[in-house]
């Protein structure tokens, strides 16, 4: 069921609702006014018969019954009785049909005034006191009148109710279908845009509120250019890692293919493999760092906590030694506690970030000292990372988490392009932050923050 009419049945299901509570009360209401306006008029005929009969010196029955016919309107199955204080019948022919019993009478006489049911009729009776004595006079009738005007009311609520229905169906669709306009507008402007189209962009409109369509266009358009940065990405990864997998792979069949073009001495031979086996082992530590990159998981079990101070250490020794000695660590203005230097996290993954850091420090700085720097302010513990090499240009700086991405300038320089996201990512498991700044021919800097 499409939005436009699940809204328009939930808006007539409402509607419709209500509209029965409300003809449904004024019914009641009418019904209830009928039957206490058919009360008055019979009470008001029994005190008429009262005083006509009683008060007149006992009036004939057929002198009533004649002033009755020409002065009172005559109800529909009217019953007058008059009884005396035996609960004899005193005026008018005694109605066969009615039979009071002793019991009503005599409620009749303890309450003074008594409404109730004589089959069809609604009948009241009232206690009347004369100088000639104590009577009870009860008058019934059929409202017949009230029960059609009742019966007329309710065909016409009920064709109010239907019509009010369709009028509220046929409005609510044409609501619904205009409120769901600019939704539908969305939509097909959503729909047009493919994997080839992502540069195009959803119209919020010219409104300056903020409404939901605008909320949902501009969420669209957030959506599309985060799609955007993703399929650039994957682009760019592709053409990188197509250029670093099949640089060594070239090189490997180049020498190959050189070897066995014609019969060589077992020194050649010796050169050549040397040659193919530092192709290959390139290779795989691509292969190696890739594997890494897609599989940095730390499990609950590997977790531990973490001196920071510790690591840097680590990660020192873990340099070759003849480039462990151009890394410099400075530890001043540590905390008086050890303990706020502590994070929970992988040691094993957090060393090999800070490794890879390292590396990429040693690498592009020619002989030049690497510098570490740790400190902790306010809550937060930096790791600064400071060399003195060839540096990253700014228009390539925002592209260098790309996994494969290599600045220009590092063309000539052995590396894969792994090592900096591969890093970025471990530390961003950990809750931390990496940042990087850098100038062409002066410098790189990179700060972890936890």
């Amino acid at each position: 069921m499409t939005i436009r009419n699940r809204l328009t049945l939930l808006f007539l299901s409402m509607v419709a609702i209500i509209l029965a509570g409300a003809l449904t009360v004024a019914y009641v209401l009418q019904a209830r006014y009928s039957q206490r306006e058919f009360r008055q008029r019979l009470r008001d005929r029994a005190e008429v018969t009262g005083y006509i009969f009683l008060e007149q010196d006992e009036l004939r029955a057929d002198a009533f019954r004649a002033f009755q016919k020409r002065y009172l309107q005559a109800l529909n199955n009217e019953v007058l009785q008059i009884y005396d204080s035996k609960h004899e019948v005193r005026f008018l022919e005694e109605d066969e049909r009615v039979m009071l019993s002793d019991k009503l009478l005599a409620r009749i006489v303890t309450d003074s005034e008594v409404y109730f049911n004589l089959g069809p009729r609604l009948a009241v009776g009232i206690f009347y006191r004369d100088n000639q004595g104590d009577y009870i006079i009860v008058a019934a009738a059929e409202n017949k009148s009230g029960a059609a005007r009742l019966q007329n009311l309710a065909l016409i609520l009920v064709l109010t109710f239907v019509g009010c229905l369709v009028v509220i169906y046929v409005a609510g669709r044409v609501f619904a279908g205009r409120a769901l306009a600019p939704i539908a507008a969305v939509n097909d402007q959503v729909d047009r845009i493919t994997a080839r189209d992502l540069h195009l962009r959803v119209e919020e409109g010219r409104s300056q509120e903020q409404d939901e369509i605008t909320r949902l266009a501009r969420t669209f358009n957030r959506m599309l250019e985060r799609l955007e940065e993703s399929f650039e990405s994957q682009s760019t990864f592709v053409s990188n890692a197509s250029h670093e997998l099949r640089t060594p792979l070239t090189a490997t069949i180049g020498e190959i293919q050189v070897l066995l073009a014609r019969e060589r001495q077992p020194k050649d031979y010796r050169e050549a493999l040397t040659s193919v086996l530092a192709e290959m082992q390139q290779l795989k530590d691509l292969i190696n760092n890739l594997l890494e990159f897609t599989q940095v998981t730390p499990t609950t079990a590997s977790l531990e906590e973490i001196r920071l101070d510790e690591v840097i250490w680590e990660a020192r020794e873990a340099i070759l030694p003849t480039q462990r000695r151009r890394v410099q660590i400075n530890l001043g203005n540590l905390p008086a506690d050890p303990g706020v230097l502590e994070i929970t996290g992988n040691r094993q993954l957090l060393t090999r970030a800070l490794i890879n850091l390292l590396d990429n420090a040693l690498k592009y700085s020619g002989d030049a000292p690497v510098e570490v720097d740790l400190r902790h302010s306010r809550g937060h513990t930096h790791i600064t990372i400071r060399d003195q090499g060839i540096g990253i240009s700014e228009k390539e700086l925002p592209n260098i988490f790309q996994p494969f991405f290599r600045a220009t300038n590092a063309r000539g320089v052995v590396g894969h392009g792994v090592g900096l996201p591969l890093a970025s990512k471990i530390i961003a498991m950990h809750r931390g932050q990496l940042h990087i700044t850098s100038e062409q021919h002066v410098g790189t800097t990179a700060e972890v923050v936890f």
